[in-house]
């Protein structure tokens, strides 16, 4: 194998993986720097959907992601491969100059792929955090009145989206079209609510 083969070889390889990247990342922008888990249950006193007292303001989430991850070797081995083949294919340049230049080239096309990640997309990701999916302790209103014993329906926020579930009062009361109640528990798939007047007292 000559050397014009290994440069080759290194720029289908990075080439490859960085086309592979992008196409399985462009359901998402790009590989796993958002992510989202299980649900753990806030405290009572916790609600989310309405400012009130005693709660403690969250901090958006923010993603974090370092200037070296696959996406910049695969832009290094590419842009290595490349202009090492091309230096020697087609310019005969020395072997040592060659292999040189082709290092500053990987790193330089590194760089940039880093630049855009880190400045560009990274800016607009978040981490989802577990306690933006928690319903316990939602501050909803009720959308269809809640028959007695039966089942209604509740529309709230959650994580910047309008969300609606099937909801029963606690205590088996009915409740009106229009009240402000908040979730108490969740049951497969219903959410039991009190009003909130009662729950904030």
């Amino acid at each position: 194998m000559t050397l014009a083969d290994f440069y080759l070889i290194c720029f289908a390889l990075g080439f490859s993986l960085c086309l592979l990247s992008f196409v399985f990342s462009g359901l998402h922008v790009h590989l796993p720097f958002k992510w989202h888990a299980g649900s753990v249950s806030a405290p009572h006193g916790m609600l989310r959907g309405a400012p009130h007292a005693g709660a403690a303001p969250r901090a958006p989430g923010s993603a974090a992601l370092s200037w070296v991850n696959p996406s910049t070797l695969f832009a290094f081995l590419a842009w290595f491969g490349g202009t090492g083949y091309l230096l020697t294919q087609y310019y005969r340049v020395w072997f040592l100059l060659a292999l040189g230049l082709a290092i500053v080239a990987g790193w330089a096309g590194a760089a940039i792929v880093s630049w855009f990640l880190v400045k560009v997309l990274l800016p607009h990701e978040t981490i989802l955090r577990d306690s933006d999916y928690e319903l316990v302790g939602t501050v909803a209103k009720v959308n269809s009145p809640i028959r007695e014993g039966g089942i209604g329906e509740i529309i709230f926020s959650q994580a910047g989206v309008r969300r609606c579930a099937g909801a029963r009062m606690e205590d088996g009361r009915p409740l009106e079209k229009g009240r402000e109640v908040v979730i108490a528990r969740v049951e497969k798939g219903i959410a039991y609510v009190a009003p909130w007047e009662e729950w904030s007292n």
